[in-house]
């Protein structure tokens, strides 16, 4: 790998879909080295046809047709793994990560699709426990390493265009914004948590956050409905998180947001940074 390491992370809505619609277009122009997907909704077969010449690693869902999570790179991928939690966590199609040589150091790159959930259901109930394995995983990928994807929250006011009127559905629940306080709260210390609680700090950092500032977005996601894109009423779900170590070698951060709606290829901007070795 290059001593620039360009990380691009997207949901993709579908591979197929995607690369129909222009996704190569944007992937031959972006020089990037590593690119992470979610909500794949395809076989392995499917992401080789849709980026010839990558090294693809991947998980399925169980059902077909969901969910689905890859890792590409420019170079073969030795060493990656989906294991998140033990055999009752339902995590198939939704975590990959692969270690990969940078300028004579291993990185570890994840590429994680949380479940969206559904306030006051089951469906939330998995979405705790996938967040609860995150959270006990985190701390066991090592000094430089960063999990990109789509994380289903937004986690502060800043990141959700419309937050009062989402404050009690899935997305942007207060205990889901609690664990990444916990998640980017500085390592080893108490963290007061915006659901009330308390937990200790992991001290990843949010890339995005840390490279925008205390601004409203930039938004990653916008809903179908009415004109949302086009009045930027969107969520910023779609993450970086970096180790400290790893954060300090960021030296550009960047979401892709098409320039119209017609021109989109999936309803998720690419995110992307640049961490320079040296």
């Amino acid at each position: 790998m290059p001593p620039r390491l360009r990380i691009a992370s997207v949901n993709v809505n579908g591979i197929r879909a995607a690369a129909r619609k222009g996704m190569h277009g944007w992937l031959e122009s972006a020089d990037v080295d590593i690119l992470t997907l979610q909500e794949v909704r395809a076989e392995a077969r499917d992401l080789a046809a849709a980026l010839p010449g990558w090294h693809v690693v991947n998980d399925e869902a169980l059902a077909k047709g969901r969910a689905g999570v890859a890792i590409a790179a420019r170079e073969p991928l030795e060493i990656w793994r989906t294991e998140l939690g033990d055999d009752t966590l339902d995590s198939k199609g939704r975590w990959v990560e692969a270690d990969i040589e940078v300028a004579g150091q291993s990185v570890t790159v994840v590429s994680a699709y949380v479940f969206t959930g559904e306030a006051d259901t089951e469906k939330q109930v998995a979405k705790y426990a996938f967040l609860d394995a995150m959270e006990a995983r985190l701390p066991a990928l090592g000094e430089l390493a960063v999990v990109t994807g789509d994380l289903n929250v937004g986690h502060r006011e800043l990141d959700i265009r419309n937050w009062k009127g989402n404050r009690k559905k899935a997305g942007f629940l207060p205990r889901e914004r609690a664990y990444f306080d916990r998640f980017t709260g500085a390592r080893g210390e108490t963290v007061d948590c915006v659901d009330g609680t308390t937990g200790t700090g992991l001290g990843w950092i949010d890339v995005g956050r840390r490279w925008a500032g205390e601004v409203d977005g930039p938004y990653s996601w916008w809903s179908n409905r009415g004109k949302a894109f086009d009045t930027d009423t969107g969520w910023r779900i779609d993450y970086q998180l970096a180790t400290a170590a790893m954060a300090e070698k960021v030296t550009d951060y960047r979401i892709v947001r098409a320039p119209s709606w017609d021109t989109r290829w999936s309803d998720h901007a690419p995110v992307i940074a640049d961490y320079t070795f040296g």
